[in-house]
């Protein structure tokens, strides 16, 4: 983390999300599709997903978060998430925690990043003026965790469909940084393995050209050795590392809690 806030000292990005592996042992008989039914009991998630992509990769997926949407008449729109905070059990102090981050001037300052930087990729095939920001720093909360959720609409250009606006789009900002590129080429010379599914994006397309698409997080990617588990947040220039290994490890503990690994 020190070596991206380097990084963002010398100007050359302003964030960047940063994430670490967790793996463990793939215990014999591990069911893989009960293991993402016990993930999404314990994480109720809206872009909850399996995918069994053969006998060397199946993925669990509970994610919170929408990528893109695009309707049959062209709408689009992305729902990017920066800040995070943990839910608790009693009501004051889960209505704090929601209260602080909401206040949080350093997680709207991220969220502004990626939003901000999504308006410009949708511009890219977007109808002149048609970006708009309805919703910025939302408050929106799950079962562990409140996040702030910005949403961004547009609307697609005419002879566009589904497959350019991915193109225009991937991969997300909320899980690489900005500026984009600069901020993967230095993900890519920091994190010490490639990501694999994690971070990358789930869809369906219709016939009538409609898509809806998720990011990858709060996922197990499970293959015959080994479960893997991934988290991160973006790093800014006051990013505190022992805030954001915290902020990590909410974000992971559903996963660690269905592999039945949880320590705390």
């Amino acid at each position: 983390m020190e070596r991206v806030l380097e990084y963002i000292r010398a100007g050359d990005i302003y964030q960047a999300n940063f994430t670490q592996r967790f793996l463990a042992e793939r215990r014999d008989g591990l069911d893989s599709y009960a293991l993402y039914r016990r993930l999404r009991a314990i994480s109720p998630a809206p872009f909850a997903a399996y995918l069994d992509c053969g006998p060397r990769l199946r993925i669990a997926s509970a994610s919170p978060e929408r990528f893109i949407r695009l309707s049959a008449a062209g709408e689009v729109e992305t729902r990017p998430i920066k800040g995070t905070r943990p839910r608790y059990a009693d009501p004051a102090a889960d209505a704090a925690a929601a209260a602080e981050l909401v206040a949080s001037v350093k997680d709207r300052a991220e969220n502004l990043m990626i939003t901000d930087l999504l308006r410009n990729d949708l511009g890219r095939v977007s109808r002149v003026g048609s970006v708009r920001v309805p919703t910025l720093y939302g408050l929106e909360s799950f079962a562990s965790v409140h996040h702030l959720v910005s949403v961004v609409t547009a609307r697609l250009r005419p002879g566009l469909g589904a497959v350019d606006l991915l193109r225009a789009a991937l991969p997300g900002g909320s899980i690489t940084g900005a500026p984009k590129i600069r901020a993967m080429q230095i993900i890519d010379e920091l994190e010490v393995a490639r990501r694999g599914a994690y971070c990358g994006s789930v869809a369906w397309l219709g016939f009538d050209g409609a898509m809806d698409s998720s990011i990858v997080i709060r996922t197990l990617s499970i293959t015959p050795d080994t479960v893997i588990a991934q988290a991160g947040g973006g790093i800014v220039a006051d990013s505190d590392p022992a805030d954001e290994h915290e902020e990590m490890m909410v974000k992971i503990r559903a996963q660690l809690r269905a592999l039945g690994e949880e320590r705390a």
